[in-house]
């Protein structure tokens, strides 16, 4: 068995803990908040991978600190804009339209990294908002669009990011240090949210006691976010971004699967449509498309990564781009950081 094998099936186990999840969450928001159980998820995920790891911390540098928050700063915001989400619409729904960023990786990679993007990838692209649309709006129209579909959607966009700078991160930094940095700083934001949210009024902020919630937050702190986590950043340093991208959409399909076990949870005609739409653009973007080369427009150009920060605006990254330096934090520093990038063409 080839390490790269081992690294698909690994990843593929983390669909499966991820999407089985999603009944979990769900119910577990019936006793505590959003910030509130992904606080208490997230720290006490810390605290596990902390104490199997105490070496991390004799070494850690001072880029791997700052690699581990802007990891951390991706996933709390995906966290917190799919638990949100789930407060309003079904597991199932929620996991296909959370796997709708597997197309977001590849739209970002080739805006913000140069990739080519090959009309198989325009298809594939086309074919997931179709699904969407069909998977999200009803048919009385947009009037009557759900909030927590909107939510997960956003929920997309920051789990995009946090597949592409896993990639790229595990390649040059620990993996040990980035895997308990990434949930600390989540952990961290999560706290912050919930007194910000208690201060202002903006969320109530609750806790049960009940087994059922506490059976919830270790379930999803440990396997889901201590093991999950730790295994994903292991596997992403044999693969790349999109390859691990297509593993990743499983999760949907075990999400599915697992609230129909649980809560006999069916998904209308329109509703399938729009699902199966959405893994066949997944599909056709990451099979059909081929691996993209870099921009002619990015000559190659050598720079040492000891000699940039990402939070100056000038880290670099193993994929060329044409950049966009004019948007603002976070995707400014992303823009930023391409245009000095080594000009590696990049595997797919």
């Amino acid at each position: 068995m080839t390490r790269r094998f081992r690294a698909d099936l690994s990843l593929a186990f983390c669909s499966l803990l991820w999407g089985a999840t999603f009944v979990v969450v769900k119910n577990s928001l019936d006793y505590s908040s959003v910030f509130v159980f992904l606080a208490a998820r997230f720290t006490l995920a810390a605290f596990l991978m902390a104490a199997f790891r105490p070496r991390v911390f004799r070494t850690l540098k001072r880029e791997e600190l700052l690699a581990g928050a802007a990891l951390g700063f991706f996933m709390f915001a995906g966290y917190a804009f799919q638990t949100a989400g789930l407060q309003h619409t079904t597991p199932a729904k929620s996991g296909f339209v959370t796997g709708s960023s597997v197309v977001l990786v590849l739209l970002l990679l080739g805006i913000f990294w140069g990739r080519r993007l090959t009309l198989w990838v325009y298809g594939g692209v086309f074919a997931a908002v179709f699904g969407l649309y069909f998977l999200t709006v009803p048919a009385e129209g947009f009037s009557h669009l759900n909030r927590g579909d909107l939510l997960t959607l956003v929920a997309a966009g920051f789990y995009a990011m946090h597949i592409i700078l896993v990639g790229d991160y595990t390649r040059r930094h620990s993996v040990a240090a980035l895997s308990v940095l990434q949930v600390a700083a989540c952990a961290a934001l999560a706290w912050l949210a919930t007194g910000v949210a208690s201060l202002t009024g903006w969320q109530t902020v609750r806790f049960g006691w009940q087994r059922e919630s506490l059976l919830g937050i270790a379930i999803c702190a440990v396997l889901a976010t201590a093991v999950a986590f730790s295994v994903q950043l292991w596997a992403q340093q044999y693969t790349t971004s999109s390859h691990a991208a297509i593993l990743f959409t499983l999760e949907p399909v075990f999400a599915s699967a697992t609230s129909y076990l649980l809560l006999r949870e069916r998904l209308g005609s329109r509703a399938l449509l729009g699902a199966a739409f959405v893994l066949a653009g997944i599909l056709i973007a990451e099979l059909l498309g081929p691996p993209a080369a870099r921009s002619p427009q990015s000559p190659p150009e050598k720079m040492p990564a000891t000699q940039t920060a990402w939070h100056r605006g000038t880290t670099h990254l193993p994929l060329a781009s044409k950049g966009r330096a004019h948007l603002r934090f976070p995707l400014r520093f992303l823009a930023r950081r391409s245009r000095r990038s080594r000009g590696q063409r990049p595997s797919v």
